[in-house]
């Protein structure tokens, strides 16, 4: 007995060490980020890991560098207007292909899912030639427009849909409701957690977008705190202090939408309905 205890309280212990070095790994470059924002650039270049006091220096040198409202006044606007407008269609394709029959239903749907195997790389310039004849280069809308029919949250949306019960829906059409009726005052306020879960995912997929923006994005007027902390990063001589500050700046957002619905986004992965 006593040495299945020894064993138990062994392979616990193993268990809880292993999980401490995964997490303080985890976390660690999140820890050195803000331990180098108040480091000189000469300090984080030799690897200091401890606080210094160019703090305030490091925040008035990205402030005077960038005009810090209006590039997070665009990233939050392409975030927060693309992840509602992702959210409505995708949502509503999910709803459609999993509520609605018909023998072309699923044909369609495989097509869309093949759109997952095609890198973006590949459609980037046909994409970008489309967006040059539109005339929205150099504007948000066109940073918004290819991921508003995201295939991978269409995919998410179906299959979540599958556990809505259908006894729901069919009280609602002998009540008299029409379809949007349903969707609207029936479906979301059940699906809200699944709502939750892809909104974290669609967020963060506009807010850390950088490849497509760099691209399209051309004047200092319309870029976003991704692109700007990339060339900062990306001068001949970089102020590592002052990208620390920026790189702060640009994962804030994401943090704290992260751990204020981190109950939700884990409910909304589970599949849970309520």
């Amino acid at each position: 007995m006593t040495s299945r205890r020894l064993i138990r309280l062994a392979a616990g212990s193993l268990t809880y060490i292993l999980l401490g070095l995964a997490a303080f790994i985890s976390v660690f470059p999140f820890i050195w980020m803000v331990i180098g924002a108040t480091n000189t650039t000469a300090d984080i270049v030799i690897g200091k890991v401890t606080f210094g006091n160019a703090l305030t220096t490091n925040i008035n040198a990205f402030v005077t560098q960038v005009d810090v409202p209006l590039i997070m006044w665009n990233s939050i606007k392409i975030a927060g207007l693309g992840t509602f407008l992702t959210l409505t269609v995708t949502s509503l394709a999910g709803y459609g292909f999993e509520i609605f029959r018909s023998k072309l239903r699923d044909r369609v749907y495989a097509i869309v899912l093949l759109t997952l195997m095609v890198p973006f790389a590949a459609i980037m310039i046909p994409l970008f030639m489309m967006t040059a004849k539109a005339g929205l280069i150099d504007t948000h809308i066109a940073i918004i427009l290819p991921f508003i029919a995201w295939a991978f949250v269409i995919f998410y949306f179906r299959q979540a849909t599958k556990a809505f019960p259908s006894e729901l829906r069919d009280a609602a059409k002998v009540d008299g409701l029409k379809e949007w009726q349903i969707f609207l005052h029936i479906y979301f306020p059940v699906m809200r957690s699944t709502y939750a879960a892809a909104f974290v995912i669609v967020f963060m997929l506009y807010w850390n977008n950088y490849l497509w923006p760099l691209i399209v994005l051309q004047s200092n007027e319309t870029k976003t705190i991704t692109l700007v902390v990339s060339s900062l990063a990306s001068a001949y001589y970089p102020d590592y202090g002052t990208v620390m500050i920026g790189t702060i700046l640009a994962t804030l957002p994401t943090l704290l939408i992260f751990f204020a619905m981190q109950r939700q986004f884990v409910q909304g992965m589970l599949g849970s309905v309520k």
